[in-house]
């Protein structure tokens, strides 16, 4: 098992098959780290251009269509002591009276102290607004099958842009392998961010990141797949909303057969009383929804 520390020096703004920056191995760590959504870096410079920019891609040997990538995220830190955010609501979010009302956006800077988060220059009535830091990673996956590069502002199958709160460190995210070598990528940090990204952003920031590979062969899922300390969860990816919430549910489904031996009736039965349901992402192309069940429940089993 090797530790790599890798210092990006091109970004790409699509995932897909690109050329490999490194090949690692099956429980390898890469240290390394990100630009954010504009393309600045940690000392606040213009190193990429905008648009999600990503580190990588990663090719991890041995990982072929029908594994899957298991990635840990063992740690993900700001390492400049501002962010940014767009300033006003989405107007798809709204009901059309008010966006028609709303002012125009304008990108704000926030400050990002250790574990804090609060504007540069708050307005009276936001003067105490505090905001814990909860570092994550909007937008990573792995190579599309097919050949496919997509761009970064969306997302799919492949993982992408989903842009959920609870990707942050101590997570582990699977992600259905669909070429050769899976070809992790990752970028699009946040310091801190609502359910939703109702403004079109986070806290956008870059970010140091640490975290290890597994290929789990012969295993094959249908869309991302994750594990917190308290929950399993499934992420669909889709728009409009529904098939979103349709994707992420199928796969909990899934899950719930394959890796708990339950039947569609045990499976359906748990589900409709323990299942919960995130919002993550409303602004992207493809909308983002967390369908999750609290591991106390799945202990039952």
């Amino acid at each position: 098992m090797t530790v790599h520390h890798f210092q990006p020096e091109i970004y790409y703004n699509t995932i897909g098959g690109h050329q490999p920056v490194l090949k690692i191995a099956d429980g390898d760590t890469v240290v390394t780290n990100t630009v954010d959504a504009r393309g600045w870096d940690h000392s606040g410079e213009s190193v990429a251009g905008r648009g999600n920019p990503m580190t990588g891609p990663f090719y991890v040997e041995g990982a072929q269509p029908g594994d899957t990538l298991a990635i840990q995220l063992e740690s993900m830190t700001p390492n400049r002591g501002w962010g940014w955010t767009s300033s006003v609501l989405a107007p798809n979010v709204v009901d059309p009276t008010a966006a028609a009302a709303l002012p125009p956006s304008e990108i704000t800077r926030w400050s990002v102290q250790e574990d804090l988060v609060f504007l540069e220059k708050p307005t009276s009535g936001l003067v105490n607004l505090k905001l814990k830091a909860s570092p994550f990673l909007g937008c990573f996956g792995v190579a599309p099958s097919r050949g496919q590069a997509i761009s970064t502002a969306t997302s799919g199958v492949y993982g992408g842009n989903m842009d959920y709160k609870g990707l942050v460190s101590g997570v582990t995210v699977y992600f259905p392998v669909l070429s050769e070598g899976a070809l992790f990528h990752l970028g699009d940090g946040h310091a801190v961010q609502g359910c939703g990204e109702i403004v079109g952003t986070g806290v956008e920031i870059s970010l140091d990141v640490r975290f290890t590979v597994r290929v789990l062969k012969g295993k094959t899922i249908g869309w991302p797949r994750g594990e917190s300390e308290t929950h399993l969860f499934c992420i669909g990816n889709a728009r409009p909303l529904d098939q979103a919430l349709q994707h992420a549910t199928t796969e909990m489904l899934s899950l719930l057969k394959e890796d708990y031996g339950l039947t569609d009736s045990e499976a359906s039965l748990l589900m409709g009383q323990a299942v919960e349901y995130e919002v993550a992402n409303v602004f992207n192309p493809a909308y983002s929804v967390v369908c999750k069940v609290p591991k106390a429940v799945l202990s039952m089993l």
